[in-house]
C-alpha cells in the first residue's frame, strides 16, 4: 500500500530513516529555498528518487487539503514492528526496557505529539490497539515532526493480553489515571523494565486495562480543572522515568 507524506519535517525524516520505500518527491513550484528543503533534495538524490515539480493547485489535489509546506513523498506504508523487536533493541543496549501503550488514543495531533517525545526520550518502541484507535498514518506523521519514523511500533489486536505477555517478561505496567489507589508518580520506582499505558481523550483506561496494570499514577492538579491532556500527561511520565534513570542532557 502506497501512502503520501507531506510537511517538510515528515518527508526529512522518513528519507533520513530509510525504513519506507520511496517512490517519489514531490515539490511545489516555487517553493523558497531552505536548509530542510537542500537536504531533502539531497537525501532524494542519494537514493535516485525522481522528482517532481507541481504547481500549488496540483500539489493539492494530489495531497488533499493539507498544508504540505510545499513538500510531499509518494511511499511505501509504514513499517509496523513487533513487541519482540522492542524488548530486543533494549536488551541489545543494555537498558531496562521502557514502552508506551496508548489505550485508544483517536486524535491525530494527541497521537503524533505525544509520540515525539517518545522518540525524544529513547522509547524502546510503542504499542497501539489496532481497531478504534489512530494508527500512523501520513497525519500522524506530520503532526509528529517525522518522529514517528525514527520509533518502533506494534499494533495488536488486544492490549490487555499484550500487557498480560509484557508482565510475564517481567516488564512492570503502570497506568496514567487519577482512579482510587493511585500513587504520585514521582514516589513510584520507574527504574524498573517498563510499560507507560497513557488512556483515551475524555474516558481513560477502560477498564480491563487499568486492572491489568501493577501500578497506577498521578499527577498533581492544583488548579481548578481536573485533568490533563492525553500526550502532556504522557509526556511527564515519560521524561520522569529518564530523571529517574539518570538521563541527563548530557548524556
Amino acid at each position: 500500500m502506497r501512502e503520501t507524506l507531506y510537511g517538510r519535517q515528515a518527508v526529512r525524516e522518513s528519507l533520513r530513516a530509510g525504513r519506507r520505500q520511496p517512490y517519489r518527491l514531490l515539490l511545489a513550484e516555487g517553493i523558497v529555498e531552505s536548509p530542510v528543503i537542500e537536504e531533502i533534495v539531497e537525501l532524494a538524490e542519494e537514493r535516485h528518487l525522481p522528482i517532481a515539480h507541481l504547481s500549488r493547485r496540483e500539489m493539492e489535489s494530489f495531497v488533499g487539503p493539507v498544508k504540505t509546506q510545499g513538500v510531499a513523498l509518494e511511499t511505501s506504508g509504514y513499517p509496523y514492528a513487533d513487541v519482540d523487536d522492542m524488548l530486543d533493541v533494549a536488551r541489545k543496549r543494555r537498558e531496562a526496557p521502557l514502552l508506551l501503550l496508548l489505550d485508544l488514543l483517536q486524535d491525530v495531533h494527541n497521537v503524533g505529539s505525544l509520540l515525539r517525545t517518545a522518540e525524544a526520550a529513547g522509547v524502546h518502541g510503542v504499542i497501539l490497539q489496532g481497531r478504534r484507535a489512530a494508527g500512523i498514518t501520513p497525519a500522524v506523521v506530520n503532526t509528529s515532526s517525522g518522529a514517528v519514523e525514527h520509533l518502533l511500533v506494534a499494533q495488536v489486536t488486544n492490549l490487555s493480553r499484550t500487557i498480560e505477555r509484557l508482565k510475564s517478561d517481567e516488564v512492570w505496567i503502570v497506568g496514567l489515571e487519577d482512579f482510587y489507589g493511585a500513587k504520585p508518580y514521582t514516589e513510584v520506582d520507574l527504574t524498573v523494565p517498563l510499560g507507560v499505558v497513557v488512556g483515551s481523550e475524555g474516558n481513560g483506561l477502560r477498564r480491563l486495562v487499568r486492572e491489568r496494570c501493577d501500578l497506577l499514577l498521578v499527577l498533581p492538579m492544583r488548579g481548578q480543572i481536573n485533568s490533563l491532556n492525553a500526550a502532556v500527561a504522557g509526556s511527564i511520565a515519560l521524561y520522569e522515568v529518564l530523571r529517574q534513570r539518570g538521563w541527563s542532557a548530557t548524556k
